[in-house]
């Protein structure tokens, strides 16, 4: 995305629609899957979302696409460390929407890494001043700050949200349902931005861009297309790790991402990594290794009380035939 934005792209709407616009990618497996089914089961659906929750994920992907265009703001506007640091934040907003909605339960891991990775950001924070980019105004830039602070937050809602939604949905959450919610959540997002693009003439403008593009008109479609492929996949990462576990377990994956886009930036846009974010980097290893080792601890403690529960029941019924 940043990417886009220092070699001349200036539509805050386009990337922000190219976030949630790779949806039809979605549809194509659902497509093959439809037919996978109709080989093993000639009674199969096409769709298996009722309207309930076709309504609610909608109103979730109305949600999402607002938090497109905060984000996309906020990239344009700010440097990669910065921006990126800022979103380490929606771990926390995560963590407390997550006992709001689903009445999350904290281990003592759980709280060691939200409070490892929110230290390991507060320590970027520490080597933030000075960052503006040249011809920024400070207005620009404080906008900036704001708006990636409240896609944070928002996102922080949103995680929380799709996990209360899968716990209402009353009907079985499977993989090709969890499919079908991530194509709805990115259609009505990507309408959502695409109504904003409209409004400010986008679609106009983009032909031009792409012949004033600083790597050239291949180049700039490349990136989008590429963009809207990986955040694609980003996605549905995020709603099927709420699946296969919580949303507070999404939250820290992308809080753990912070170091890694560090260093990106570091090694594409020679921006500087000192001591801090070194520190910064540790703290995020550390937290991401506290949270899966109380995973660990407590898969293992659940797996030893089943087996003593099935034992106990075997010599019940032992004993009962015997008598």
């Amino acid at each position: 995305m940043r990417l886009y934005f220092i070699h001349g792209g200036n539509r805050v709407w386009l990337s922000s629609s190219l976030q949630t616009g790779g949806w039809p990618f979605i549809l194509i497996i659902l497509i093959i899957l439809y037919f996978y089914r109709r080989n093993t089961n000639d009674k199969t659906s096409f769709i298996y979302m009722r309207p309930r929750l076709f309504f609610a994920v909608a109103f979730i992907g109305v949600l999402t696409g607002l938090d497109d265009y905060l984000y996309a703001y906020g990239v344009a506007r700010l440097p990669i460390s910065t921006s990126s640091l800022i979103i380490a934040s929606q771990l926390g907003f995560t963590a407390f929407f997550a006992f709001l909605l689903v009445k999350q339960k904290f281990t003592p891991y759980s709280i060691n890494a939200i409070v490892l990775l929110t230290v390991g950001a507060g320590v970027l924070a520490l080597h933030t001043g000075g960052d503006r980019p040249n011809g920024e105004s400070k207005k620009e830039y404080m906008l900036g700050f704001v708006m990636t602070v409240g896609a944070a937050a928002l996102y922080g809602f949103v995680l929380p949200l799709v996990e209360l939604t899968y716990n209402k949905a009353k009907q079985g959450i499977t993989y090709t349902l969890v499919l079908e919610i991530q194509m709805v959540m990115c259609l009505f997002a990507t309408i959502f931005c695409t109504v904003g693009m409209i409004v400010n003439n986008d679609f106009k403008v983009i032909p031009r861009e792409a012949n004033d593009f600083g790597l050239g008109k291949t180049n700039y479609y490349t990136i989008l297309c590429a963009s809207a492929l990986i955040w694609q996949c980003f996605f549905l990462g995020a709603i099927g790790v709420i699946f296969c576990a919580s949303s507070l377990l999404s939250g820290i994956i992308i809080a753990v991402l912070l170091p890694v886009t560090e260093a990106l930036a570091v090694l594409f846009y020679k921006e500087k990594f000192p001591a801090e974010k070194g520190v910064a980097l540790v703290l995020s290893i550390w937290g991401f290794v506290s949270y899966f080792y109380g995973e660990w601890k407590f898969m293992k403690k659940l797996k030893v009380k089943t087996q003593s529960s099935q034992q106990t029941m075997e010599l019940s019924q032992t004993d009962n035939s015997t008598v």
